[in-house]
């Protein structure tokens, strides 16, 4: 097996690994960036064709360059994701694609990273994974009858891919939500499960204008790990989902999508509600969410569940690195808005660490 050596290795190619990778070059430290993805910005690609962006072009740049776009507007999924592949170009990025990490472990003071039948070895990893990486489906959905098409979200691209006939909608985040809204204008639709809240004003009208900012100032600023009222609020957040923002309760009503319970089981092939009903539906999509896995991550570097140990994205593993977690600072780590504080951060312990493992290693 060929080994191939660098400095640093970026294990994942989306936003947050291109901004880490923005930060290295800056920096001057070589690294690299595996993307299991062909090309960049395929990890927006590959979701539903409809999608926008739920926050507007003046939020949505990564650092270094501002997204090209009237600051008001929408972004398709399609255009953000050409927006980060003509950003890794524009910089310079060297992103190594339909690389699959599957392991990653240590021999001595070096990082090995296994991709099949590749291997490499750096003395930094940066995780730019995020934390949610396989769709999550309650075990009873196995139990479903053969002929209902059932999908998880994350599957789901328009209506052509459902039989003839209605669909029940799993789950009422804003996937959920969004996905259910566009399957009734064709086919009845049932929505399973209670919202968690929404955004106080309507999308994309002038209010929502002024609303954004100090959305973004809130949960960049304020609800941080760097705040008491961050601390006390931050750890209650995780166990909720995310407000609607685009589709809203009153659409929902207006669109005549029908509200149920929450599914409970399967009887007889179908899904069964909370309340006892059965729907006999020809189409379920499971909108529920995804789960965290680090197993391919063979560390001492995680709690007993899983979580990595960390402190604003800095392994308590020296040179294993985060960027892009839920939370890993603020409300705004995870998504665009957050732009590159993160990275910065993790960049610059990186470089620290590798200028004094430098200088102990110069003779005295």
């Amino acid at each position: 097996m060929e080994t191939h050596r660098f400095e640093t290795v970026v294990i994942g190619g989306g936003q947050a690994g291109l901004k880490a990778g923005y930060y290295l070059a800056k920096a001057g430290r070589p690294f690299v960036i595996l993307d299991a993805n062909e090309r960049t910005g395929d990890a927006w690609r590959k979701r539903w064709d409809s999608l926008r962006l739920f926050t507007p072009a003046r939020f949505n740049g990564l650092p270094g360059w501002k997204y090209p776009s009237r600051p008001y507007y929408f972004p398709t999924k399609d255009e953000m994701a050409d927006y980060l592949e003509d950003y890794a170009a524009k910089f310079k990025l060297t992103v190594h694609h339909g690389v699959a990490v599957d392991r990653v472990t240590k021999e001595g003071d070096r990082f090995v990273i296994t991709a099949g039948d590749r291997r490499f070895e750096a003395d930094n990893v940066i995780v730019a994974t995020g934390s949610n990486r396989v769709p999550k489906m309650p075990a009873f959905a196995a139990q479903l009858d053969s002929r209902i098409v059932q999908m998880h979200s994350s599957e789901y691209k328009n209506p052509a891919q459902l039989r003839d006939g209605g669909v029940l909608v799993v789950g009422v985040g804003n996937s959920g939500a969004e996905i259910a809204y566009e399957l009734v204008q064709s086919r009845p639709t049932w929505l399973a499960g209670k919202e968690s809240g929404q955004i106080p004003v309507p999308h994309g009208g002038q209010r929502a204008r002024m609303f954004f900012p100090v959305f973004r100032f809130v949960g960049h600023f304020v609800l941080s790990f760097g705040t008491p009222i961050g601390r006390k609020v931050i750890p209650k957040m995780r166990t909720k989902a995310d407000p609607l923002i685009r589709r809203r309760t009153k659409d929902l009503v207006e669109a005549r999508i029908e509200r149920v319970p929450r599914v409970a089981g399967v009887g007889d092939g179908l899904p069964v509600l909370e309340d006892g009903r059965t729907l006999d539906v020809p189409n379920v999509i499971w909108s529920t969410g995804y789960r965290q896995d680090f197993s391919w991550i063979d560390l001492p570097a995680f709690t007993e569940d899983g979580e990595p140990i960390h402190t604003r994205g800095v392994s308590t593993e020296p040179g294993l690195y985060y960027v892009g977690l839920s939370f890993q600072y603020s409300v705004s780590s995870e998504v665009l808005p957050g732009r590159g504080r993160d990275a910065e951060f993790v960049v610059k312990d990186l470089v620290a660490r590798d200028r004094n493992r430098a200088a102990e290693r110069v003779p005295a």
